[in-house]
C-alpha cells in the first residue's frame, strides 16, 4: 500500500504529457529559454559554486580536522544533495513555473513553500551582496602600489603609526577600520559609512544590468562568471604551490583525522554545507529548469553538476590550503627565529650555532642542563599543526588570511586584482540564482503589475534590496552580516528541503512522479532515486535539522567583536547578543520557516469560510 494524501483537482492544475509536447512545438508559453545547454549548464555551475567555496567549506575543513570533513560532505553530497537536486530540477522542468508556481500547481496549499524560498533568497542575497560590496572596494584599492594593507597609516600629527593599527596587524587594520570602521557592538550601529553605501550601489546596480531581461541577459554573462575563477584558482594553484609550506598545507586538507569522523557536529557541519553548495531550497534551480526543454536529461544533469561541485569544493579548498599552508609555514618560522634570538642572547652562544635544523635538539639539551634559565625565556612552543588548524572563519578567509598573503608575493597588486576579480564573479554567478528565486516568485504572486516588463521587475527588486541592505552599510554591519549568514540560511533551508521531498513523493505522487521523469528523459529513475526520496534523503534531512535545533537551544549567542579597548585586543572579543536580538533571529530564521505552515493553515481557514458561505447561500 503507498502512502499518496488526497489531492483533488491535480489533473486540472498540470499539463499532461500531450499538452507539454504540444505547447513546446507550438513554443505557446511564451517563456524565455536558453540558448544552449551549456549555457543552462554554466549558469547551474555559477549559481552552485559561489564565495562559499573559498571561505566556508575551507573554514569547516580547518575545524574539522582537514580531510575528516571531505568524507562526510562527499557522502552527503551524493545521499542528500543529489536526490534533492535531482527532483527540483525536474519538477520545474516538468511544470514549467518558478517555485511558486511549482507548490502551487501541485497543492494550493503548499504555496507557502515557494514563499519561504522566495524569503531565504532575498534574505542571503541582501547580506551576499554586501559581500561583493566589499570585495569592490577591495578591488577598487587594489589598483595600487603598494597595497593600502601592507602599511599602517601615519597618526593624525604625523609623528608615528596609528596605535591601533600597530598593536593589531596592516590587513587586520584596513579590513575592520578603513573598510569597515567597524563599532565595538551590534547595538552600536555607529551610523552609515558612506564607502561601502557607494560600493553596495554600484553591486546592486550590476546585479539589476545582467538580470535585467532575466536569463537572457544573465545567461550570456555566466560565460564570464563561471569560467574565469577556474582560470584564476588554476592560477592561484600553480603560485601557491612555489610557495614555502604550500605541501604542508595540502598534506593537512588531505590526512583525515579519525576522530573527528565520530563528532555529529561533523556531519551536521557536512549535511549544511551540501544546501550551501547546490543552493538547494533557495528557488533559482526550479527556476532555472523551467527554461529548459520538456525532454532534457534532468537526470544526467544532476548527477554533472553533483560530480562538479564535489570537485570543485576539494579543488577550492586545495588552493585555499597553500595559501594557509604559507602563512602558517610563515608564522612557524618567525616562532622559531624568535626563540632561537632569545636563546642566542640569553647563552652568550655564536651566531650560527642555533638554526632551524638543530634547533630541537639544542633546545631539549638546554632544557637538560640549565632549566631554569629557559623556562625563564619565556621560549614560545611553535606548532606547525596547530597553526594549520588554526580556523579565521568566514570572512576573515578572504580579508585577511589571502590579502596577508598577496602582500608576501612579488607583483602583489597584479595577484590581488587577479583574486578579488576572481570573488566578484562567483558572488555574481550566485546572485543571477538568487535575483531569479525572487523576481520570478514575485511575478507569480502577481506582487507586481501585470503589465509591468521583467526590466521593471528586477530595478524595483535591486532597488528594494539596495535600501534594504543599507543596514549592512552601518559601522556595525559586518555583525549583521554574521548574524544573516548563520540564521538566514540554516534552520529554512533545512525546513524547505524536507517539505519538498514530502510534496513531491506524498502529495504529487512518487509514481506519478517517475511517469513524468520517464517521459522526459526515456526511463525510468533507478532504486537509488526511488529509495533516496522516499527514505534516505528525509531522514537525513529530518536528522540534522532535528540535532541542528538541540545544538542551537544548547548554545549561548555569541558573536565576535573588533574592539580595540578590549584586553584581548587584537584578538576578537566574544560578547553575548544583546536580548531583542531573538526578535531578530526570529524574523530572519523564524518567518520563513512557519510561512509554509501558515500559508497552509490560512488557506484551510479560507476555504472551510467559503464553503460555509456556499451552504447558507443555497440553504436560502
Amino acid at each position: 500500500m503507498k502512502l499518496v494524501f488526497p489531492n483533488p483537482g491535480l489533473d486540472l492544475r498540470i499539463p499532461n504529457h500531450a499538452d507539454l509536447d504540444r505547447m513546446e512545438k507550438e513554443q505557446a508559453e511564451g517563456r524565455s529559454q536558453w540558448d544552449n545547454k551549456a549555457q543552462y549548464i554554466l549558469t547551474c555551475v555559477g549559481f552552485c559554486i559561489g564565495l562559499g567555496n573559498v571561505w566556508r567549506f575551507p573554514y569547516l575543513c580547518q575545524s574539522h580536522g582537514g580531510g575528516a570533513f571531505l568524507i562526510p560532505y562527499l557522502i552527503l553530497l551524493v545521499l542528500e544533495g543529489l536526490p534533492l537536486l535531482l527532483l527540483e530540477f525536474a519538477i520545474g522542468q516538468r511544470l514549467r513555473k518558478g517555485s511558486v508556481g511549482v507548490w502551487t500547481a501541485i497543492s494550493p496549499y503548499l504555496t507557502g513553500v515557494g514563499i519561504a524560498s522566495m524569503l531565504v533568497s532575498l534574505l542571503i542575497g541582501l547580506y551576499y551582496n554586501t559581500l561583493i560590496a566589499w570585495i569592490i572596494w577591495y578591488l577598487f584599492n587594489s589598483f595600487q602600489s603598494p597595497l593600502p594593507w601592507t602599511q599602517c597609516p601615519l597618526n593624525d600629527n604625523g609623528t608615528g603609526f596609528v596605535p591601533e593599527c600597530q598593536k593589531s596587524s596592516t590587513v587586520d587594520y584596513f579590513f575592520y577600520r578603513v573598510t569597515l570602521n567597524s563599532s565595538a557592538s551590534i547595538a552600536d550601529s555607529g551610523g552609515i559609512h558612506w564607502p561601502v553605501v557607494a560600493c553596495l550601489f554600484a553591486a546592486w546596480t550590476t546585479i539589476a544590468v545582467c538580470c535585467m531581461r532575466g536569463i537572457s541577459t544573465s545567461g550570456k554573462a555566466v560565460y564570464i562568471t563561471a569560467i574565469l575563477p577556474y582560470i584564476v584558482l588554476a592560477i592561484f594553484l600553480i603560485r601557491g604551490l612555489t610557495l614555502k609550506g604550500a605541501l604542508s598545507g595540502i598534506t593537512f586538507l588531505f590526512t583525515p583525522d579519525v576522530n573527528e569522523l565520530i563528532k555529529p557536529n561533523t556531519w551536521l557541519d557536512a549535511g549544511a554545507q551540501v544546501f550551501y553548495a547546490f543552493g538547494l531550497a533557495w528557488g533559482g534551480l526550479i527556476s532555472f529548469s523551467s527554461y529548459n526543454p520538456v525532454h532534457n536529461n534532468c537526470m544526467q544533469d544532476a548527477v554533472i553538476l553533483t560530480i562538479v561541485t564535489g570537485l570543485t569544493s576539494v579543488y577550492g579548498a586545495a588552493v585555499t590550503y597553500t595559501i594557509i599552508g604559507f602563512r602558517a609555514t610563515e608564522k612557524y618560522d618567525n616562532c622559531i627565529s624568535k626563540n632561537i634570538l632569545a636563546l642566542l642572547n640569553a647563552f652568550e652562544l655564536p651566531e650560527d650555532s642555533i638554526t632551524v635544523d638543530n634547533y630541537d635538539t639544542v633546545l631539549s639539551h638546554l632544557n637538560s642542563s640549565h632549566a631554569d634559565a629557559v623556562l625563564g625565556l619565556d621560549i614560545e612552543t611553535c606548532d606547525i599543526h596547530g597553526l594549520l588548524s588554526e580556523g579565521v572563519e568566514g570572512t576573515g578567509l578572504a580579508f585577511i588570511v589571502f590579502t596577508e598573503a598577496i602582500t608576501k608575493m612579488p607583483g602583489s597588486p597584479a595577484w590581488s586584482v587577479l583574486f578579488f576579480v576572481m570573488l566578484l564573479c562567483l558572488g555574481l554567478s550566485t546572485l543571477f540564482g538568487n535575483i531569479e528565486g525572487v523576481v520570478v516568485p514575485l511575478k507569480d504572486l502577481n506582487v507586481f503589475p501585470k503589465k509591468w516588463p521583467h526590466e521593471a521587475r528586477t530595478g524595483v527588486t535591486c532597488l528594494v534590496g539596495f535600501i534594504i541592505s543599507l543596514l549592512f552599510a552601518q559601522h556595525s554591519g559586518i555583525y549583521w552580516v554574521t548574524l544573516f549568514d548563520n540564521f538566514a540560511g540554516s534552520i529554512p533551508l533545512l525546513i524547505i528541503g524536507l517539505m519538498e521531498m514530502i510534496a513531491v513523493v506524498y502529495i504529487y505522487g512518487i509514481d506519478r512522479f517517475n511517469e513524468d521523469l520517464e517521459f522526459m528523459v526515456g526511463h525510468k529513475p533507478s532504486i537509488f532515486w526511488q529509495v533516496s526520496w522516499r527514505f534516505t534523503s528525509p531522514l537525513i534531512v529530518l536528522v540534522i535539522l532535528f540535532f541542528y535545533l538541540v545544538t542551537q537551544a544548547q548554545e549561548d549567542l555569541t558573536y565576535l567583536v573588533w574592539d580595540q579597548d578590549s584586553v584581548k585586543f587584537p584578538s576578537l572579543t566574544s560578547q553575548p547578543y544583546p536580548s531583542w536580538i531573538n526578535v531578530i533571529i526570529f524574523i530572519i530564521a523564524g518567518i520563513p520557516s512557519l510561512t509554509v505552515p501558515l500559508y497552509a493553515i490560512c488557506r484551510l481557514v479560507s476555504v472551510l469560510c467559503n464553503k460555509k458561505k456556499i451552504s447558507k447561500q443555497t440553504t436560502v
